[in-house]
Order: C-alpha cells, then structure tokens, then sequence
C-alpha cells in the first residue's frame, strides 16, 4: 500500500519561500513518476510539478514556473517542492502523489491527504 508522509507546508508572506516534502513507502519509488497537485478552496485540482523516474525530466504548471522546483531523492524515498517567491495564489491543500509509469503523464495514481499551504498578502 502507498504512503506519504508530506511536510514543510505552513504560513508564509508573498514573496517567501517554503520548501515540501514527502516522504514515500509502499512501492519501488525508483521506478515511478512522482509529484505534487494542489486544489484550493472551491476551485479544481492543479497540476503543479511532476519529475520523471526514466531521466529526471520535471514538468512545471504555468502558474509556478520559474518560481518551484522539483527534485527528487531515491536513496531516501522522498520528493521535494521548493516554492520560490510564493504568491497569494499558492494558497491550497498540496498532495504528494505517484503515477505508476516511469515518465509524467496527466493521471496520478495515488496520492497523500495533503498538506495546507497559506500565503498571505
């Protein structure tokens, strides 16, 4: 059974950063696309990262690049999310998933209970 362990997320001021992480059991983590999707109150889930298992490609939404990185550590089973120059925007539940391919697609498979991420004005 898949397990994550997210933490990092909190309050900040716009402009601030924070840094995620998630920590995975309960699969071969090497193998697998990872990454995170956040869904704000009332509004849809985003796509926001993801980083592939086959050659480390990442993905980026729109709205967080050049502001969040991605990256991952097999040794330790865990994928991180550093948020740069966080905006009002940000503010959402952000949830660590995995898809169970090695390159990103579009569907996760499975995915964290999510972590609260608050940025204020």
């Amino acid at each position: 059974e898949a397990q994550f362990v997210e933490s990092g997320g909190g309050l900040v001021q716009a402009g601030g950063s924070l840094r995620l992480s998630c920590k995975v059991s309960g699969f071969s983590f090497d193998d697998f696309a990872i990454g995170w999707f956040r869904q704000a109150p009332g509004k849809g889930r985003e796509g926001v990262s993801c980083i592939s298992a086959s050659d480390g490609s990442t993905y980026y939404a729109d709205s967080v690049k050049e502001r969040f990185t991605i990256s991952r550590d097999n040794a330790k089973s865990t994928v991180y999310l550093q948020m740069n120059k966080s905006e009002p925007e940000d503010t959402a539940v952000y949830h660590c998933a995995v898809q169970f391919k090695p390159r990103c697609g579009h569907e996760y498979d499975y995915w964290g209970q999510g972590i609260q991420v608050t940025v204020s004005s």
